[in-house]
């Protein structure tokens, strides 16, 4: 994954004026089934030449964003996979508010991105368009809502010339048009036909926000929540084909290394057996053409490995144990453990020369008092509820796909490369994702499935990993160290910090180098460095990538500095940030009163704060400002208690307070068991966890209370991301509630391996 692509993306992704310009737009409707069928392509978009050039181009040869059938249902295809956050149900929302339908007709399906590599320009809309997430995205929304509003006003023209009155006197309302004068009415499903063959002199513009009547004022469950419940939802682990066969995957112990040798006779011959298969690395084909995946191909390479194909997969995974295999595993084993990785990160740290990202003055400057401290944060493993899987066919003419990626996009292309076949031969299906978090991002699963399909041709080829092989062919986060040296004058004063952080493996620096304090200026003298430790393990995205370590490193040097300072945590913070954005005080101060901050707290037990923001801590009224206060207590002998999260933000505004509170919690439980639990053990260069039983995740049991406080919302007129800012700010908030509770500073991840007795 190219980190500088990141990096310029989510920059480049920084709130922007959300009006749209109607002119830059070409809206393209037409006749599907005795309905409507409706898009907006951009003016200067490869896909509006295509329509001109086409204008007779048959409407259903690939799914339109809307479609409008006879019956009223509502049908909107979005790029984004739905990976459990609602990024679909809430751009159906988007349409729907404009649209003026009854939110009960509405549906959603993945659109295909075939369309998108044939018309570019079709779905590819706002920040990162095929990734599961951002729907709320400051050019997706208003482009959805656009949608909305041209068929809802195509609809209205259409009834007002068939009953002959003029359209103003027509209402849309709930998938019914009414012509109040003489009280008749049509449904939208009667009129769609028609609907798509008028013209409007001007599309419409769009409702102001006071008028919304869906987004903000009601809280819709998911769209695919009947069908989880009912267990109908296909997830990528629930495809079915005719004549299809199962394939057990078994890659490398150790990253990077190769099949040596292996016995294909000593099970070939076991119940089922279909074949025996290598997964060789250097056999990726290339794309024919030039790539455009969201990424790049770097860390979707294929480890090295073996693949039995079977009946069933029981059959498969069996005869994959009995199979004998041999490895080379290179020099992955030279990382003997985690220990020996932090020893290596420290010699690095210790030079004090790495590449200066931030700089302001001079940080040599006296101090009367310095403070330094060295932060760490672990490999850690996304551990989503579905294992890594995928199904696909292919003939020497073309590739179908089924998989449970996070980006569309991202898998297609992967899938282009490592077949070797044109773009135009290869058809993807995107299913339902049993969790996330960052692993079906980069798409090494996905290669890994084209690569054994394509040698065993012409039958649909399910590859399962089993949870054991998930866990240990990860795409882990990225361990990092941060050392930080801060200086303080006579008054307690931050007036210098110097930060270099190591990484081993992807590197984000979002929330680091562009730290609040260093763009606010409340510090003036600065220099925050990045260097890099490279090893054999892969890493990857990890819910908020790399801000989920930095938002620990820099909330936990601050709060040693308002030790240092000898003042209150609450009250440093709030110094440093008073000629910030307000919101970031606000967030500050209301989750203290919440909290009851600065009330007096039993012998054991205290309360820390953090703060943070993604993905823009670096810029005002952008991105998702997040803050908790934790109260924790620790026994004598180090057991450690969360009893209670305290928890403000503001990303602007919010369109469905359910969705909003569901994430914000989501996140909030994801951060705690990464603060307390989460660190994989290597040994001799191979990860040691594999299934459940040796991953500790909390339990209902360990849940503290969790109170999440709407009313440091600004109001801005924004509506920030908000799956991935709450991970920052919980364990610092730990980690500096447990100081406050023994005197004892953490840190170091995860906390449950940290000696926290006192006496």
């Amino acid at each position: 994954m190219n980190p500088d692509y990141l990096m310029r993306k989510y920059r480049q992704g920084k709130l922007l004026n959300p009006a749209m310009s109607r002119r830059k737009f070409l809206i393209s409707a037409s006749v599907l089934a005795g309905g409507l069928s409706l898009q907006l392509i951009p003016s200067n978009s490869n896909a509006a030449a295509s329509k001109a050039a086409t204008p007779d181009a048959a409407a259903d040869e690939f799914s339109p964003w809307l479609k409008i059938l006879p019956d009223d249902t509502v049908v909107v295809s979005v790029p984004t996979p739905e990976i459990g956050n609602g990024s679909s149900t809430q751009q159906a929302m988007n349409i729907a508010e404009e649209l003026e339908c009854a939110w009960q007709n509405v549906k959603v399906e993945f659109a295909s991105y075939s369309r998108e590599h044939q018309q570019p320009g079709s779905y590819a809309v706002g920040l990162q368009p095929f990734f599961g997430g951002h729907s709320t995205d400051h050019d997706r929304m208003p482009y959805t809502l656009q949608l909305g509003a041209s068929a809802r006003e195509r609809l209205k023209l259409a009834a007002a010339k068939r009953w002959g009155v003029p359209v103003t006197d027509v209402v849309a309302r709930d998938s019914v048009l009414s012509h109040k004068a003489s009280g008749r009415t049509l449904r939208f499903g009667e009129v769609a036909q028609e609907a798509a063959g008028v013209e409007l002199s001007a599309e419409p513009s769009l409702k102001p926000q006071a008028e919304w009547r869906l987004l903000g004022k009601t809280k819709p469950h998911k769209l695919q929540l009947p069908e989880v419940v009912k267990g109908t939802a296909v997830y990528g682990i629930d495809v079915t084909l005719p004549g299809m066969v199962y394939a057990a995957i078994l890659q490398c112990p150790v990253h990077g290394g190769l099949l040596k040798s292996h016995d294909p006779k000593a099970v070939l011959d076991m119940p089922g057996v279909k074949a025996v298969v290598v997964i060789d690395p250097a056999g990726r084909v290339g794309s024919p053409v030039q790539a455009d995946p969201t990424f790049g191909f770097e860390g979707s390479e294929c480890h090295g490995g073996v693949a039995v194909i079977a009946e069933h997969y029981w059959q498969a995974k069996k005869a994959l144990d009995a199979l004998p295999v041999e490895w080379d595993l290179g020099l992955g084993p030279f990382w003997s453990s985690e220990e020996k990785i932090h020893q290596r990160q420290d010699r690095v740290l210790e030079q004090w020369s790495g590449s200066a990202l931030t700089k302001a003055g001079d940080v040599s400057v006296p101090a009367a008092k310095t403070v330094e401290a060295t932060y760490r944060t672990p490999f850690c493993e996304h551990a989503a509820m579905e294992p890594l899987n995928g199904t696909a066919i292919y003939t020497k003419d073309g590739l179908e796909f089924w998989h449970p990626t996070q980006d569309m996009q991202q898998a297609f292309w992967v899938a282009v490369d490592e077949s070797g076949l044109q773009p135009d031969q290869v058809t993807f299906h995107q299913t339902l994702v049993g969790g996330g978090f960052g692993r079906r991002v980069i798409g090494d699963d996905v290669r890994a499935v084209v690569a054994i399909a394509r040698q065993y041709p012409g039958v649909p080829v399910k590859v399962i990993w089993s949870r054991e092989e998930t866990t240990r062919q990860g795409s882990y986060r990225t361990p990092v160290a941060a050392r930080y040296k801060a200086g303080l004058d006579e008054q307690g004063a931050l007036i210098s910090l110097q930060g270099e952080t190591c990484f081993s493996g992807m590197e984000l620096s979002l929330g680091y180098s562009d730290m609040v304090y260093a763009a606010s200026g409340a510090i003036p003298n600065m220099r925050l460095a990045t260097s890099k430790l490279l090893t054999h393990i892969a890493t990857g995205a990890y819910r908020a990538p790399c801000y989920n370590s930095h938002a620990f490193t820099v909330e936990s040097i601050i709060d040693e500095c308002a030790v240092a300072a000898a003042a209150d945590p609450l009250d440093f913070r709030l110094k440093l940030l008073e000629n910030w954005d307000p919101a970031w005080s606000d967030c500050l101060n209301i989750v203290a009163q919440k909290a009851s901050w600065g009330e007096s707290l039993p012998k054991g037990q205290g309360r820390g704060i953090a703060i943070s923001n993604w993905p823009h801590s670096g810029s005002k009224q952008a991105g998702s400002t997040v803050c908790a206060v934790a109260h924790v207590e620790v026994s004598q002998a180090g057991e450690l208690k969360v009893h209670r999260i305290d928890f403000t933000f503001d990303c602007g505004r919010i369109v469905n307070k359910d969705a909003v509170m569901q994430q914000l919690q989501g996140g909030i439980v994801f951060g705690l068991n990464m603060a307390l639990n989460e660190g994989l053990t290597i040994k001799d260069g191979a990860i040691m966890e594999g299934n459940f039983d040796g991953l500790p995740l909390l339990k209902m049991a360990d849940i503290p209370e969790i109170n999440i406080h709407f009313d440091a919302l600004s109001g801005h007129d924004r509506f920030a991301i908000i799956g991935e800012a709450p991970v920052g700010p919980v364990g610092p908030a730990i980690a500096n509630a447990i100081y406050q509770a023994t005197g004892k500073r953490v840190r170091s991840m995860p906390f449950r391996k940290q000696d926290l007795s006192w006496s």
